[in-house]
């Protein structure tokens, strides 16, 4: 009879606690679908793709696709202090006489320079700012300047592409510095692990800057798996070995791993 009393409060607990899980996870996505109110501008050449590299970190993958013309750059609370960096939304703008009623899809990779910090300010790509016009008024609608927009979050998607990290310029055996490439899914990082050759023990990484992680101690000795962690839902995802014994700075590595 004790027997079965504890089974009943142990799957009674269970079911509380998944209950409660449900009910956080979907009202973070409710709040994810749900349009807000924002300002958008647009910065480089009219038909460019923005930044030149970008306060993120990505330098010239901002040039070709899938980042081409979908880049943009955010005020402080999109930016996060680099954190937000790699996250995807959807902006609209909402004047029916040169506005379409499709949103551009961009991802954040650089910081809007002299942004406010109270509100929310998107500046886009001239190709991303002018892909929100109806058709053949992109020129017109970039000669606005400035536009009120809503936006709201959306998942990051890179068909064909799985996760990479990339070893940045000047690591050595005491000094290791990665930089995530093609996160889909939330595209944040909130924290980042790796673990060396032969050990089970998790090395937690420092956030440097935009979406720069490092560790430091050594000699460091790989291959060294990663671990990261979105900053917006907490999922993790883990790749083995992903990155060789002789790997080498500058050299990017790609798991076989994704999100979706």
């Amino acid at each position: 009879m004790q027997y079965r009393s504890d089974y009943r409060w142990f799957v009674s607990v269970f079911f509380l606690v998944l209950w409660t899980c449900l009910v956080v996870v979907s009202a973070q996505l409710a709040a994810d679908l749900r349009w807000k109110s924002g300002v958008a501008t647009w910065y480089g050449e009219a038909e460019g793709d923005g930044s030149v590299g970008g306060a993120c970190g990505y330098g010239t993958m901002v040039d070709v696709k899938p980042l081409r013309a979908r880049v943009g750059a955010v005020g402080p609370l999109l930016f996060k202090n680099g954190e937000g960096c790699g996250a995807c939304y959807k902006v609209k703008c909402l004047d029916r006489n040169i506005c379409s009623r499709r949103a551009v899809t961009i991802i954040v990779t650089d910081e809007c320079p002299g942004c406010p910090i109270g509100s929310t300010h998107f500046d886009l790509s001239g190709a991303a700012f002018g892909h929100m016009a109806i058709s053949g008024e992109g020129g017109q609608l970039r000669n606005r300047g400035q536009l009120p927009v809503i936006y709201r979050r959306t998942p990051c998607k890179y068909p064909g592409k799985n996760i990479a990290f990339h070893v940045n310029e000047g690591s050595t055996d005491y000094w290791l510095s990665l930089l995530v490439e093609f996160e889909d899914g939330d595209g944040d990082v909130g924290s980042m692990h790796i673990r060396e050759a032969s050990s089970s023990q998790w090395l937690q990484m420092n956030h440097v800057w935009g979406a720069n992680w490092c560790i430091t101690g050594g000699p460091l000795k790989g291959p060294f798996s990663v671990k990261l962690t979105t900053l917006s839902r907490g999922k993790t995802l883990s790749a083995t070995d992903v990155i060789p014994r002789n790997w080498s700075p500058k050299a990017t590595y790609t798991s076989r791993l994704n999100f979706f």
